[in-house]
């Protein structure tokens, strides 16, 4: 996970809206990248907040009596935008939007009591807003969805309330292409996903806006200045980039909410940054401009902060990039090509040499800390790892995932190649590297020196069954609870984005009720304030709105999409006292999709808009004799999926068309 301490939108504000992007003084180069790296150039942005952080003191805004610019407590940088309590008082921006839009206006507020309100209008007309309750700590709040064309008249307002409101960092948002709604038996979780997902999508950065470079908690006025592209917040936001770690655990929640164009441009960036010069490490970490370098996690090519499994999940999402959009770019753009084969090649034979692995190759770190590269994502352990779990499990998604992506380019050969390398990966794990222990004896690492690691080393602990590198079994199913009670413990994780993980590694593993619990428990701490304190609550970490909606679509309802294929499989994952869940406009490429779970019994799918029919395997857990389409007999099939046997059937559904699949 990123660190941080102060907020990116207030150096933003320091930068004159229309006028050359500079901060005092000539500005300092960013390390540049390939030049395979230039995006093209972004067109301006079709709504541009002046002065978002207030860092220009009042310009831009208009201030009633009883408010004003102060210096006392502001989110970030060196001001804030204040308003006495008492009625009537307000501060606000009116902005005229230069093209057709639809958009998220999100702001920093603290508030001394409640009654205060955040509102946007349209026009004159009241589009969005928000009562604030009394909150001392910075939070983010956000007006969705407000939809404007040419010429509209946006008005961005705070208004005061029975006490004191801070306001500062207002940031403008492409509302996201799709808009998923929950329905559910149970209220929790339809209040987790709305909550969710106008959290995530608050964090999508409109292309074309202008912003800072480099900016981090010791440099809080960046480098210079660029323009942002397609990307969305991966990480703190006090810096101005995202983190390879962050966007791999991110992406299934920005495909469920239809951010392609995001997913690919930072994909890309990182992939292109993969050279022979960083012996095919990806960056750690690049300015939102989707071109450069974090100057705080890059010093050199031989200096920059870089993590094992970060190569090799960046692989694996890749590939899951490509079933939510259907773009092809994912197997014909030679940049994004050439990464996955060297990620899975080069990489791991560069990386391959403290510890004998015979005829296996498993990539390593140094053991020496993150600048000179590191095995695990446990930063906090103090081990020198040269192997560690989190990274031989992402690798052995890696090479599965290049097996598909070259399946779908037509080349049988290479995908017969990299499945051999992934059950002789898995088939190595499974009866020499990881020991014969079970629970705490388990091997999950080995130090450069060659010992074995044993007991909690949380990242590397429940990557092994999340990565599903784990053969299915007794031992798996006993180190599932070891991982549930270390979780749980004394020892547990302090920040809450490492937490966020826990869904999915028992989701995988159909462990739908402890799965359900760890979703509860990240969300009911979302109003607690994060360990580091100047990030504000947990529920402003990013991660956490991108993982509970990827956790609700890919883990609840089981949804597997294969847009290229024209095809999509669901697999009804309800805790046991979840009754039903539903989903609206549910996209997977251009379709559109209703799709709810009745138990682990009924399902059905409504086709509610493409071009193109979509073949559904509807599955189920368990053998059973019985199985119903739209109340008619079908024969029973089943097979057997990591150790599970599943009852399914596949149905072609038509754009307009309605599906109930039942069992039992």
């Amino acid at each position: 996970m990123t660190r941080s301490r102060v907020s990116l939108l207030s150096a933003l504000a320091l930068l004159a809206p229309l006028a050359p992007l500079a901060l005092g003084g000539p500005a300092a180069a960013a390390p540049p990248g390939p030049a395979t790296r230039q995006p093209a150039p972004a067109a301006p942005a079709l709504l541009t907040v002046t002065n978002p952080g207030f860092e220009q003191g009042a310009t831009g805004w208009q201030f009633t009596s009883g408010t004003g610019v102060a210096t006392n407590y502001p989110h970030g940088g060196a001001r804030l935008a204040y308003l006495d309590g008492g009625p009537g008082m307000k501060v606000s921006q009116t902005v005229t939007a230069a093209g057709r839009g639809t958009y998220d206006i999100s702001a920093w507020i603290a508030t001394g009591g409640p009654g205060g309100r955040y509102v946007a209008r349209v026009n004159g007309a009241v589009a969005a807003e928000q009562t604030l309750p009394s909150a001392s700590n910075y939070r983010r709040y956000t007006l969705g969805r407000i939809t404007l064309a040419p010429g509209d008249r946006l008005e961005i307002a705070f208004e005061s309330g029975e006490a004191r409101v801070n306001a500062d960092d207002v940031m403008v948002s492409p509302s996201s292409p799709a808009d998923p709604r929950i329905s559910s038996s149970d209220p929790k979780i339809v209040e987790m996903f709305d909550w969710s997902k106008r959290k995530a999508n608050s964090w999508v950065h409109l292309p074309g806006t202008p912003g800072p470079l480099n900016v981090d908690e010791n440099r809080t006025g960046g480098s210079g200045a660029g323009t942002y592209g397609a990307s969305y917040w991966a990480g703190y936001a006090n810096r101005s980039g995202y983190y390879s770690r962050d966007m791999a655990h991110q992406l299934a929640g920005a495909g469920v909410l239809g951010l392609h164009a995001e997913n690919k441009a930072m994909l890309r960036s990182f992939a292109a940054s993969a050279t022979p010069a960083h012996k095919y490490y990806p960056a750690w970490a690049l300015n939102f401009d989707t071109s450069t370098y974090l100057s705080i996690d890059y010093k050199s090519p031989s200096s920059f902060v870089r993590e094992v499994p970060a190569t090799f999940e960046l692989v694996q999402k890749s590939e899951e990039a490509y079933r939510w959009s259907g773009d092809r770019s994912y197997i014909e753009d030679p940049v994004l090509w050439d990464f996955y084969r060297h990620a899975t090649d080069e990489f791991v034979t560069l990386h391959d040499g403290l510890k004998d692995n015979g005829a296996v190759k498993v990539a390593e770190g140094t053991g020496q800390g993150i600048f000179q590269g590191t095995a695990s994502y446990n930063e906090q352990s103090g081990e020198p790892l040269a192997e560690a779990g989190d990274a031989i499990g992402s690798q052995y998604q890696a090479y599965l995932a290049v097996a598909a992506l070259a399946r779908a380019k037509g080349d049988c050969v290479l995908a017969g190649r990299y499945e051999a390398k992934a059950r002789e990966l898995k088939t190595y794990f499974n009866t020499t590297w990881s020991g014969t222990g079970s629970g705490a004896d388990m091997v999950r690492g080995y130090t450069t020196d060659g010992r074995a690691l044993t007991g909690w080393g949380k990242e590397n602990s429940w990557f092994m069954p999340m990565k599903q590198i784990v053969a299915p079994g007794a031992r798996r199913e006993a180190y599932l609870d070891y991982i549930d009670q270390q979780a749980s413990g004394a020892d547990r994780p302090t920040n809450i984005e490492a937490l966020t993980y826990l869904p999915d590694t028992f989701f995988r593993n159909n462990r739908n009720d402890t799965a359900w619990k760890w979703m509860k428990h990240v969300y009911d701490r979302k109003d607690i304030q994060h360990v580091n304190t100047k990030q504000g609550t947990n529920g402003d970490y990013p991660e956490v709105s991108f993982t509970l909606i990827g956790q609700t679509v890919e883990g609840l309802l089981g949804v597997v999409p294969d847009a290229p294929a024209h095809a999509l499989s669901t697999q009804s994952r309800l805790p046991s006292d979840m009754a039903w869940l539903g989903i609206e406009d549910l996209r997977v490429g251009d379709s559109a999709f209703s799709l709810r779970h009745d138990g682990a019994t009924k399902s059905t799918l409504a086709h509610t808009s493409g071009s193109s029919a979509y073949t559904w395997k509807a599955r189920f857990p368990g053998t059973y004799t019985t199985v119903t389409v739209d109340g008619v007999a079908r024969p029973a099939r089943t097979e057997v999926v990591d150790g599970v046997t599943y009852t399914y059937v596949t149905q072609r559904v038509s754009p307009g068309r309605t599906v109930t699949v039942q069992v039992g």
